[in-house]
């Protein structure tokens, strides 16, 4: 099974980091503990981790404050990776903020949160909740497009995006990635991630062990299944859930995130977990878990 994938213009390791846990509760203000924060962030470089996936909204500033206090000045192999298309308000909500000045506002966020100069970006599909119009793709991503013509922005991708959506978009500009909920418990992207892999798009699944807001790994330990396998690689049933993604396309990327050392150091070590065609005919046949993703 590789063990690296190309992103972009990069190659990066299949396993990186997705920081969005390392905000406080509900992604919104500082972490209990920053400390703890700040090392799980080392210990994911000194693991090898060379792709982190981060946003200014997380917190908002928190996320990148953090990443830049730790890794700060980064490894030349790292590679970032922000979203932008969304705000919080004061109590933490969620707002589209997707109009061509404010997704250019938000890179700039980024870039001065994280302390770089350049950054690769998706855009994140919101919905204007505030009763706002709709604001054209075209115009949302030729406002990245002319970042990335002007140095900023590395390369483009899109996240949290529909077929239709996907496909408008290829049509419009080079894409890098999509980055969408996907996970062995939640496969009701399987379309998306088949018009991405047409294209030689990166799939960067989030929530890849299914939501952790949702009790994703709890229901990924109470699945006979999945528990069957991890008990014949004496391994856990997210590392399983984690290593069937990697074996289901060589173009998959995963960013699990955490707050805690020995979580990280499961997750990189599903890279080892070599599944056998028995244990992917088993794995292919356990039941998403019922309801939306979150």
């Amino acid at each position: 099974m590789p063990q690296v994938a190309t992103l972009g213009s990069r190659t990066v390791s299949r396993i990186g980091f997705g920081a969005m846990q390392l905000a406080g509760p509900g992604v919104f203000g500082p972490p209990r503990d920053p400390d703890a924060a700040r090392a799980v962030l080392r210990r994911a470089i000194e693991l090898g981790v060379d792709h982190i996936d981060t946003s200014q909204y997380y917190g908002p500033d928190v996320v990148n404050e953090l990443i830049r206090d730790s890794l700060a000045p980064y490894p030349e192999n790292l590679t970032l990776v922000t979203k932008v298309g969304a705000r919080r308000d004061e109590r933490g909500g969620w707002l589209a903020w997707n109009r061509p000045e404010e997704l250019k506002q938000g890179v700039q966020d980024n870039l001065r949160t994280l302390g770089i100069d350049r950054i690769a970006v998706n855009l994140r599909m919101m919905d204007h909740q505030d009763g706002g119009p709709e604001v054209p793709l075209p115009d949302q991503l030729g406002a990245l497009v002319e970042l990335r013509e002007a140095g900023t922005v590395e390369f483009i991708g899109v996240s949290n995006v529909t077929r239709a959506l996907l496909q408008e978009a290829i049509g419009i500009t080079e894409l890098a990635c999509v980055q969408n909920a996907f996970s062995i418990l939640d496969r009701g992207g399987e379309d998306v991630l088949q018009l991405a892999n047409e294209h030689g798009l990166a799939l960067v699944p989030f929530f890849p062990l299914g939501s952790a807001f949702t009790g994703g790994p709890a229901k990924l330990a109470a699945d006979r299944d999945i528990a069957a396998v991890a008990a014949k690689h004496d391994a856990t049933p997210s590392q399983i859930a984690l290593a069937w993604l990697l074996h289901r396309n060589e173009r998959i990327l995963l960013i699990p995130g955490t707050t805690s050392v020995a979580h990280l150091e499961e997750n990189l070590a599903a890279g080892g977990v070599a599944l056998d065609a028995s244990d992917l005919e088993r794995l292919n046949r356990v039941e998403p878990a019922a309801g939306p993703h979150t």
